[in-house]
């Protein structure tokens, strides 16, 4: 999980605010719909092990890496007979993405003076100049408006500082460094995320984030009400090639619509001192979860509906793949159903019952419901302030008015984002029930007339 951590992290920063929401006991599943189909741990194991193995180094965003990952989903996909996505001649789809990377320190002055020892966190312009103002406090909902924003309480998180600073229009924020930011350094690979776009389609300017040391954050904060400047000098333009894979099961009725069922294929590769990031739950689950979920749907007698099965590249550089399929989705998005992403399956979460996953956004539309009815193991999601709704890929399927929502297992799971989301660390177990509890309710989803809708002020932007 567009960019799934606990609430230090630079992911729910960059997601839009959430719908209030409550955490409410899982719902209780009716009985499951009868099925002949068992998965078996040892299918789920397979996946999993090449997918988050050694060979694979990390499966890094628009890498070769990621590649030959997607081009393992693609024989998998044809294996079980399905067809390449409508109008397309291949299984795979590559999209050419824009990746700034920064060599070097950024450049910063206060007042007119330089200020040494500043790490970049999210760049979202190459220049920001403005006047700085400082806020002290530990409550996010106090911090003020300002075009340059020095934050210097420990107490209040990184994550929650940037959120309220892109919500109050900021152009710079400058946090002073303390344990929290040393995390945030850590779980984003010790590298700045700066704005990547889809070629041909540069993005508009956005927050840029910065880190000083105590000392030189506090001697730079005395200038409140004085002009900063931020420059990128070792800024780096590259075109990288990110790989999609996407399979199809055709309906026997065309009118009937499309389901759309996804992960995401990518993690994080491997990091500047060489420390390998397997993302064996994040998210090699979530695509073995597509992969035997396509194996058992294309088992038997077809389906009313025809379903697409896809495994995204980039989605931890912002969510690249699945924004080119929403913007050219080989189906139009009218005739799109519902879309269910698969993240994070790996593991159980402590606060839902024995065997549930969680939903994103479950109050959002009538399809979580709807699931819970035929037997699906799912319910709402314990951590509305993490908004993990915005923060995969289902987001971007949603932004277009499809009904589409991610499921996922502890998703602020400790591995998240580190060197242990190794395949020692899932339960395999739990991640085969949790598949198999989902093939009634996705069957009857594919052979029912049943359109889940928005609930009132679910639909992003309303």
């Amino acid at each position: 999980m567009k960019r799934i951590l606990a609430a230090a992290l630079l992911c729910t920063a960059l997601a839009t605010p959430a719908i209030a929401q409550t955490a409410a006991p899982a719902p209780v599943p009716s009985a499951a719909p009868a099925t002949d189909w068992t998965v078996k741990p040892e299918w789920i194991s397979a996946h999993v092990r090449f997918l988050a193995g050694p060979e694979l180094q990390g499966r890094g965003s628009a890498t070769r890496d990621e590649a030959i990952a997607a081009a393992y989903v693609a024989a998998r996909f044809q294996g079980y007979g399905l067809q390449p996505a409508p109008g397309a001649d291949s299984y795979v789809q590559k999209v050419k993405v824009v990746r700034p990377r920064l060599e070097g320190e950024p450049g910063l002055t206060v007042a007119g003076k330089a200020v040494k020892g500043a790490t970049l966190i999210l760049g979202g312009a190459d220049r920001v100049t403005g006047t700085a103002t400082l806020y002290a406090g530990a409550d996010a909902a106090g911090v003020p408006a300002g075009e340059v924003l020095f934050v210097s309480n420990p107490a209040l998180a990184p994550s929650a500082a940037i959120r309220a600073a892109r919500g109050r229009g900021a152009k710079l924020l400058i946090l002073r460094a303390s344990e929290a930011t040393a995390k945030l350094w850590e779980q984003i690979g010790k590298q700045p995320r700066l704005t990547s776009y889809l070629a041909g389609q540069p993005p508009q300017a956005g927050l840029s984030v910065i880190v000083l040391p105590a000392a030189a954050f506090d001697k730079a904060a005395k200038a409140a009400g004085k002009p900063v400047d931020m420059t990128l000098p070792g800024l780096i333009r590259e075109e990288v090639e990110t790989t999609n894979a996407v399979g199809y099961l055709p309906g026997t009725d065309p009118a009937a619509g499309v389901i759309l069922l996804a992960a995401h294929v990518d993690h994080l590769g491997v990091q500047p001192d060489g420390t390998v990031m397997y993302g064996a739950n994040d998210d090699a689950s979530g695509v073995a979860a597509v992969l035997e979920l396509a194996h058992a749907m294309s088992s038997g007698k077809r389906h009313k509906r025809g379903i697409l099965f896809a495994a995204f590249g980039a989605e931890e550089m912002g969510g690249f793949g699945s924004r080119a399929f929403a913007a050219a989705p080989p189906v139009p998005l009218k005739d799109i159903v519902a879309n269910l992403a698969f993240e994070m399956i790996g593991a159980q979460d402590p606060k839902l019952p024995a065997g549930t996953m969680m939903m994103t956004g479950f109050e959002r539309s009538t399809l979580g419901p709807a699931l819970v009815e035929r037997g699906a193991l799912v319910a709402k999601d314990p951590y509305p302030e993490q908004n993990f709704f915005a923060r995969s890929d289902n987001y971007q399927l949603a932004l277009r008015g499809v009904v589409a929502h991610t499921i996922s297992g502890w998703a602020v799971t400790p591995t998240y984002h580190s060197p242990q989301d190794t395949i020692a660390n899932l339960d395999i177990p739990f991640m085969a029930r949790a598949v198999q509890s989902l093939i009634g309710p996705v069957r009857w989803l594919a052979d029912s007339d049943y359109r889940p809708d928005w609930t009132p002020g679910g639909k992003p932007g309303e």
